[in-house]
């Protein structure tokens, strides 16, 4: 019983793809989507569909006992969600151009308040799109 619960479980994850953009419908160096509202269990695949990108979880933007990630550049990854909560993360080089994205995991982002605030505070590195990221964590 308890193996036909877990290979049900695994059946009813869905895989996202977010794709690495120099430019896109929000404008340059974006993801898109940008934000998501995904199940605990599902993966995104962050694709690289343009050159010189990665995708790296922000320090201090996810959930407590969640895994980080940073991919390679130039690289696909794909990421499994295990932890609810919310996720924030960005593209390395590309990070002073608010090349960001948000990530919900389940109904309870018990983290809202924490990356909401670490977001206002990273308006003043943002040299272009001061307000991307905290209009995405609006969205959630």
């Amino acid at each position: 019983l308890l193996a036909l619960l877990v290979f049900n479980i695994n059946v009813m994850a869905i895989s996202y793809e977010v794709r690495m953009l120099n430019q896109g419908e929000e404008g340059y160096m974006v993801f898109e989507p940008a934000v998501l509202k995904i199940n605990k269990g599902d993966t995104v695949n962050f694709i690289a569909t343009d050159a010189a990108h990665n995708s790296a979880s922000l320090p201090g933007m996810i959930p407590t006992g969640a895994s980080t990630w940073t991919s390679e550049l130039s690289k696909d990854i794909s990421v499994t969600f295990d932890v609810e909560g919310l996720y924030a993360y960005q593209c390395t080089p590309h990070a002073v151009m608010a090349m960001v994205g948000v990530i919900q995991v389940g109904e309870n982002p018990a983290n809202l308040n924490q990356v909401a605030s670490q977001a206002e505070n990273m308006k003043s590195m943002f040299v272009m799109n001061q307000d991307r990221l905290t209009d995405y964590i609006s969205q959630l």
